[in-house]
């Protein structure tokens, strides 16, 4: 199992240093930025599994990097933690109501930063999160079921908009919630269109190439599994 990406943005170099140490040390894979601007970038670009936001930044302070992820389709979805060095309960409020997940006020220890991931994490993951169940992120391809949106791109990169049928649809996003395990056309099926769908078992076969042929550069997501059906790797 890989593990869980995060995107901390903090312009104290040394806070900075001290928060990357201790997530890798907990087990964390860590991307970090200096800058608001190079730090909102870095998000769009890798999708991580959480972001821990400083509130003030030079270049783009953290409520409006705040308020462009929770704005976007392909990022909203990403849990966020505000860090700031504030004690003003105004600040706390106003980061919780454009769309943090939890708050940190400096100065913090290391094992209060990790339990406060953690418990994030472990909400969303539980399904105690608004965007659980109707996103799916992965390198290079995010499906919002909600607004029925796939973004495709190239690795590390989704943002592209691809069209798809109301019933190519359902069959990508369902396969994306069940990475890694495989199904039959015969549970396809009864997943992805319904009991009243009139559809035989070899169309699945044909909505899979339409699905894979517009994925494109990330078609290899779908894979066929000779003689029992598909899964999403």
């Amino acid at each position: 199992m890989s593990k869980p990406h995060l995107v901390v943005v903090e312009d104290e170099p040394d806070i900075l240093e001290v928060l990357s140490y201790n997530l890798k040390h907990a087990g964390y894979a860590v991307s970090t930025a200096l800058d608001g601007a190079i730090g909102l970038d870095l998000i769009k670009k890798t999708l991580p599994d959480l972001v821990l936001l400083d509130l003030m930044l030079p270049g783009m302070d953290g409520l409006d990097i705040c308020r462009v992820i929770r704005g976007a389709s392909h990022t909203q979805h990403i849990p966020i933690i505000m860090l700031t060095a504030k004690g003003e309960e105004s600040d706390v409020v106003l980061g919780l109501g454009i769309g943090a997940d939890d708050y940190i006020a400096k100065p913090f220890s290391p094992k209060e930063l990790v339990a406060r991931v953690e418990a994030v994490l472990r909400r969303v993951e539980s399904g105690n999160s608004p965007h659980k169940n109707t996103y799916c992120s992965f390198d290079g391809l995010t499906i919002d079921s909600v607004k029925h949106q796939v973004f495709v791109g190239y690795s590390g990169v989704a943002d592209s908009e691809v069209k798809f049928t109301a019933t190519e649809f359902r069959l990508l996003f369902f396969l994306a919630s069940h990475p890694g395990q495989v199904f039959s056309r015969e549970q396809l099926l009864n997943s992805g269109f319904g009991n009243d769908a009139v559809v035989i078992d070899r169309n699945i076969d044909v909505h899979i190439r339409a699905i894979r042929k517009k994925l494109g550069v990330q078609a290899g997501f779908i894979q066929t599994i000779r003689g029992v059906g598909y899964r999403f790797k």
